[in-house]
């Protein structure tokens, strides 16, 4: 952290309420309205819970996008739910009947992938993968403006708790303010260099003689989660000021969000982790480690002390937030809580790999993490790799690596087979997937913008999509399809080793 914090506050206990399993893909987002619970997926649909018990809604799932669901949000009443899909539409469902109230179809038809609400319900700002921005009369569902960024695409924004200003993130790592009539008050060049991932307002508003002021998150491909201070001065011109970065995750931190009294702020990670801290002063309070695969979304709930958390693993995670004191500046640890460390077990480039096609160095990296150390250099000797470690035997830890200890024999193969559990049930690897239809390719092909897709799909997207790339909005030169022999049999592999 930048800046030396003061003393946390007494520290709450927080252990796992319940998970949900009801999703067939990607958790891609997750929010909370006063009484009701939302999630949306890869798998096209939308889920929604009462918060008391967790139970299902009758009319849930919704089914109403052709394609991968990204950002869901409630009017501030919890009258209505809007989501945001590969579709090019924005959807306004009514959470009385589970009934769609209306679809708002994106200009230009490219993607949307994320979509938020005024806090006076006034406006509705959608982004896409062109980079384009519209803003919607939330009322009537009519467009009102459009603006836009070029060469990037639109991935997080938030509007501030007054509803005049709304905050932007791109794939190009700046974020910027604009005004109701897209005009841009302030750009804020490579605030996230490798992207911005996403961006929470917090909650209230601080003011002080000529200045108001507004705290903002945000969080990023560079594995940071950063506290800015925006003032608004009384000639109308703002100014963006970087308070803290925190480094509490190993690897990119995808979601942010901030609780209803702007004390706490939460952060889930590709590292598998999410970090709760103290918000006013910047601390790391405790990491909770449930999931099994990139934390993609994370909520607090308006009403109750409870925190959701969505992720690739296709499990949403509800937890408690219990009253409690403790004497550390730290992490609390309870029997009942899941925490974990603030360091990651796992490093941000061994995560995106199956542990077939670990190097020797990768090897060498776990040993030293599960604390077998003392193994590295004969390891090493050996030339174990990943698919090498997957085979090992007592019978060959004794007689090839000569590892004469039963015990620390015993203690390896312990760990191989929790690596060859996790690496099971980690689900499809995103570069298997089709980027249309969120599921495994049988037919990869290659596309004119360089992008591979099951071939009926991007068959029937250039059909009815005006022959625009799904990933660009771009025009595809060519309708040319060509056979992705390579991903194919690596597909083929990776289904004969699960």
């Amino acid at each position: 952290m930048d800046d030396t914090a003061e003393k946390g506050p007494a520290l709450q206990m927080t252990s796992l309420l319940c998970t949900l399993h009801d999703h067939l893909d990607d958790v891609n987002w997750c929010a909370f309205s006063a009484k009701l619970f939302a999630t949306c997926s890869g798998d096209k649909t939308l889920r929604i819970y009462n918060t008391s018990d967790f139970s299902e809604l009758s009319f849930s799932p919704l089914s109403g996008h052709g394609y991968s669901v990204h950002c869901c949000c409630f009017s501030p009443c919890g009258q209505f739910l809007v989501s945001c899909s590969t579709d090019a539409t924005t959807v306004v469902w009514s959470m009385v009947t589970g009934e769609i109230e209306a679809v708002m179809e994106h200009p230009g038809r490219s993607p949307v992938r994320i979509c938020a609400l005024s806090p006076d319900s006034i406006h509705m700002v959608s982004g896409a993968s062109d980079g384009t921005l519209a803003l919607w009369d939330f009322p009537s569902k009519q467009l009102r403006r459009t603006g836009a960024v070029n060469d990037t695409t639109m991935v997080a924004c938030s509007f501030s708790p007054c509803s005049q200003v709304f905050m932007t993130g791109s794939t190009y790592g700046d974020l910027r303010l604009w005004d109701l009539n897209m005009n841009q008050l302030h750009a804020e060049k490579n605030a996230h260099d490798l992207g911005v991932t996403c961006c929470t307002f917090a909650p209230s508003i601080l003011s002080g003689g000529q200045v108001v002021q507004f705290r903002l998150a945000s969080c990023g491909q560079d594995s940071l989660l950063k506290i800015w201070a925006i003032n608004k001065f009384s000639s109308g011109a703002y100014k963006m000021q970087r308070l803290h970065t925190l480094t509490g995750q190993s690897a990119p931190v995808l979601s942010c969000a901030y609780s209803s009294d702007g004390q706490l702020l939460v952060s889930g990670s590709v590292d598998k982790t999410v970090a709760v801290y103290d918000a006013k002063n910047a601390v790391l309070l405790y990491t909770l480690k449930q999931h099994e695969r990139y934390v993609t979304a994370c909520s607090f709930s308006p009403t109750s002390p409870l925190i959701a958390t969505g992720s690739m693993d296709k499990t949403v995670n509800i937890w408690r937030l219990e009253d409690g004191c403790s004497g550390h500046g730290g992490k609390s640890m309870s029997g009942e809580s899941a925490l974990t460390s603030g360091e990651g077990r796992n490093s941000a480039g061994r995560l995106k790999l199956l542990v077939t096609d670990w190097s020797e160095e990768d090897v060498s990296e776990w040993l030293v993490e599960e604390g077998l150390e003392r193994l590295v250099d004969k390891f090493r000797a050996n030339n174990i790799d990943g698919t090498e470690l997957l085979s090992l035997t007592k019978e060959t830890l004794a007689s090839e690596l000569l590892i004469e200890s039963v015990g620390l024999r015993n203690k390896l193969l312990r760990k191989v087979e929790e690596l060859k559990s996790e690496s099971a049930c980690s689900g499809i690897p995103d570069e298997f997937l089709c980027p249309i239809t969120r599921e495994l390719m049988k037919e990869p092909v290659i596309a004119a913008d360089g992008y591979s897709y099951e071939r009926e799909a991007i068959e029937s997207w250039i059909n009815t999509k005006n022959r625009s790339s799904p990933m660009t909005n771009l025009p595809l030169l060519t309708t040319l399809l060509t056979p992705n022999h390579t991903l194919k049999m690596a597909i083929g592999r990776w289904k004969t080793s699960h």
